[in-house]
């Protein structure tokens, strides 16, 4: 699964986008969001409030309790604000 970030997620975990195998039990955006936040101090600094962690599953606006099964792509980024 293709995993995208941007703004300040992008810049705490290192990366702008990586494709990686998804484990048994991780089914939804909260699940991926704790997968990550596991896989090293710059991730676990990206998630370490994940209710300010927005994220779209193919390009969609989802909430956290979405499913992921069968998604081409998942973007995290922070909130947004209008100007």
């Amino acid at each position: 699964m293709k995993i995208r970030y941007f703004a300040w997620v992008r810049e705490r975990v290192g990366v702008e986008a990586e494709e990686i195998e998804l484990p048994a039990g991780v089914a939804t955006l909260a699940d991926l969001a704790a997968f990550l936040a596991r896989r090293g101090e710059n991730y676990a600094h990206a998630f370490e409030n994940p209710r300010v962690v927005r994220a779209a599953i193919d390009r969609v606006h989802a909430r956290p309790e979405a499913p992921i099964a069968g998604a081409r792509e998942i973007a995290f980024f922070p909130p947004m604000t209008g100007g």
